[in-house]
């Protein structure tokens, strides 16, 4: 078949040839016939002329390759007795690399333990005792707020308990002294009821104006924000003079947070990693990450969990790694790129 194909394309390209020939023949200038008199010059010329142009357009129609038609691309004829080739079979997910990597991500730098610290209650702010880089302890005062009004009731709630106590005392002692007196004798039986009576009221009083003031000093000790953990502040956002409040009823100009603190020691870095790759990433898995801005920085790390539900609109998989050596150089929020290692590196 392949013979006969290439047999019928010589006779193409020679009819062709021959074509081309007999037009080129029909172009030649016939020069035995005389010239015209008159104007023979000038119409020569634009003769001339036009000739040279048809002979140049034929030539170049002669001369030009044309395309000639691939025989190999011509399709061999089905063998009966032969079996077609099978279909190639889809694109294995690469292997691992060299240095173990079976998959890489990027992602940001992230506190699992963070607080923005605000006011229990409202009031104005007094003085802040932290800056941004502020390391502070747990349970260290942050910020106080104007305490007037609440050493005030502080101090009416302590009067209060001591008019208690007094009146407690003395009905204790009435009660004692009637209890020592012998039955029968000017002290009736009413007496003594009523002596018992007063001293359990002023027993009552007295348990309700202590009650009073442990509310106040409560109270009084909510001026002072202190940390609820140790770690680092990364924002101050109240100012003395400034009125805060819970963020509850924080509105307007009024602060709802006074300062930001960030558990250093719980930085962990969180990337997204496709569904299609998601089946490379075990618990446990160790990591190699690197930080953009310090590149040269191998952070060791690995897989803490794999978050149980997909981003559908970007198909994608959260998954949070774990820093296993802290490094002040880490901080929150930095870009950083890991490499999945294989799962045989991780045991």
């Amino acid at each position: 078949m392949r013979h006969e194909c290439a047999r019928e394309f010589g006779d193409v390209m020679d009819e062709k040839t021959a074509n081309r020939r007999d037009l080129l023949d029909k172009l030649k200038l016939d020069r035995s016939q005389p010239e015209p008199a008159g104007g023979g010059a000038v119409k020569g010329g634009v003769v001339g002329l036009v000739l040279g142009v048809l002979v140049a357009g034929g030539a170049a129609y002669v001369m030009w390759p044309e395309a000639a038609p691939d025989v190999a691309a011509i399709p061999a004829p089905a063998n009966p007795g032969s079996t077609s080739p099978a279909p190639a079979a889809a694109a294995a997910a690469p292997a691992a690399d060299s240095d173990g990597t079976v998959l890489s991500a990027s992602g940001y730098v992230t506190a699992r333990r963070l607080a923005t610290v605000s006011s229990e209650i409202t009031g104005k702010m007094q003085e802040v005792l932290v800056e941004e880089g502020s390391v502070v302890a747990a349970g260290q005062v942050l910020a106080r707020l104007d305490p007037t009004l609440a050493e005030i009731d502080r101090d009416v709630a302590a009067a209060e308990r001591d008019g208690a106590a007094a009146e407690k005392q003395n009905a204790d002692s009435v009660l004692k002294r009637l209890q020592g007196v012998p039955r029968g004798s000017v002290v009736s039986e009413a007496d003594l009821t009523s002596a018992r009576a007063a001293a359990a009221s002023a027993t009552a009083r007295l348990n309700s104006a202590i009650a009073r003031l442990a509310r106040a000093e409560a109270l009084l000790a909510k001026y002072e924000i202190r940390a609820p953990f140790a770690g680092v502040v990364t924002s101050k956002d109240a100012q003395p003079g400034e009125i805060v409040s819970p963020s509850a009823a924080g509105g307007g100009s009024t602060r709802t947070g006074i300062c930001t603190i960030v558990d250093m020691t719980s930085l962990e870095i969180e990337v997204e990693v496709s569904e299609s790759f998601i089946g490379r990433v075990k618990p446990g898995q160790k990591v190699r990450a690197t930080l953009d801005a310090y590149p040269d920085l191998e952070i060791p790390a690995n897989v803490i969990a794999i978050i149980p539900t997909a981003n559908r609109a970007q198909a994608t998989v959260k998954v949070r790694i774990g820093i296993t050596t802290a490094d002040p150089r880490i901080l929150p929020e930095m870009a950083a790129k890991v490499r999945f290692m294989d799962t045989g590196e991780s045991q």
